[in-house]
């Protein structure tokens, strides 16, 4: 029986930078300093009027492909998350897959998550694998909330990035991927919705939990988000070391959902947690939903931060309200990872020996108008 191995990431961002200089200079009475301070963002990517989901997924994935040597008919499965697909139907992994000229043979589907969307990917992949079913699948997640935002809408429009990620997630013969842990809450729909584009009648549909301030068609309820995550994080981390067997101090990293700063600094303060243990990668991207965590992975590798052996705990939650933890040990590493220092530095990652782990850590095959506002 072979196990679920994440291997090379590749990630794509449309050409268009709005920084918050850019938006001072058309929003001169928003206060991009406070801003600043309390989501950690610099700039966003922003995608172009006629650019979607599938544009950025189908430019990440060649970037894949050509940077790792990939060849693209030995995927059999494509799975892509998003929430803003490009059509109701048909299913755009299904276009997707015509786009790379993957096989005709694959499996291929669209879910619809957002900052819970990559966990869960990865726990279907894994599930493909474990059960023989594919060997190699390749995991899209790409957003694009912009088209969802209002100019004017400062409580949205300074957070959300668009952005994709590509992750090729495939068999070993080595346990690195497990634990998965899952929660939903249905009731809690109402914090972050668009009710809009559907086929529910909008006399019918969905009502914002709090009265809206901004005519965005994305609402967000950013307070009872925070609270939202404080209050599962904790549990969340617990079940998931309980699952592995593993103990705070087995964890190397937390990997979590990219929000906000204010938002990482909140759960940094309840789970008793440092910056060192936490990474960000959220300066030049923002908050792109369920690419936040491949986005962050891709960073940490290029810095020389994630070597094989390194442990980590990967969480993602908001919209839905859904969320989901999982353990991961890094087994990946390129023939040469560049390393992000003053000397620009190249390290031979494969040259490096791996962290020794012990059996029992081994992950279990079984697998408001203020920018306080995160999801």
């Amino acid at each position: 029986m072979k196990y679920a191995a994440i291997g090379p990431v590749a990630i794509h961002l449309p050409e268009t930078v709005e920084s918050n200089e850019f938006l001072r200079s058309q929003y001169p009475k928003w206060d991009m300093e406070l801003v600043f301070k309390k989501t950690g963002i610099q700039e966003r990517h922003i995608a172009a009027p006629g650019e979607c989901s599938s544009d950025l997924g189908v430019a990440a994935a060649e970037k894949l492909f050509a940077e790792h040597n990939i060849d693209r008919n030995s995927i059999d499965f494509l799975l892509f998350c998003t929430q803003t697909p490009d059509y109701p139907l048909p299913t755009t992994a299904c276009l997707i897959q015509e786009r790379l000229r993957l096989p005709r043979s694959i499996g291929a589907l669209d879910y619809n998550l957002g900052c819970s969307g990559f966990v869960y990917g990865l726990s279907l992949a894994n599930g493909l694998i474990r059960t023989g079913t594919a060997r190699r699948i390749l995991l899209i997640t790409a957003e694009t909330y912009s088209k969802f935002i209002d100019p004017t809408d400062r409580s949205l429009r300074t957070i959300f990035g668009d952005g994709a990620a590509a992750t090729l997630v495939e068999a070993s013969d080595q346990p690195s991927l497990g634990s998965f842990v899952f929660g939903t809450d249905g009731s809690g729909a109402d914090m972050l919705l668009v009710a809009e584009g559907g086929a529910r009648p909008k006399e019918t549909a969905l009502q914002s939990r709090k009265r809206r301030r901004w005519p965005s068609s994305l609402y967000m309820d950013g307070p009872e988000l925070v609270k939202f995550s404080i209050d599962i994080a904790p549990p969340l981390v617990d079940q998931v070391l309980a699952s592995a067997k593993w103990r705070r101090e087995d964890v190397d990293m937390y990997l979590i959902h990219q929000a906000t700063v204010f938002m990482l600094n909140h759960l940094r303060e309840c789970l008793s947690l440092d910056l060192e243990h936490t990474p960000e990668a959220l300066r030049e991207y923002g908050n792109t939903v369920s690419s936040t965590i491949p986005i962050l992975i891709h960073d940490l590798r290029r810095k020389g931060r994630l070597r094989p052996g390194k442990q980590s705990l990967m969480m993602g939650f908001g919209v839905g309200l859904s969320w989901a933890g999982c353990v991961w040990t890094e087994t990946w590493a390129a023939d040469q990872v560049q390393v992000d220092d003053k000397s620009e530095k190249k390290v031979d990652a494969a040259a490096e020996k791996p962290a020794a782990t012990s059996a029992d850590k081994q992950p279990s095959a079984d697998g408001s108008d203020d920018s306080r506002e995160a999801a």
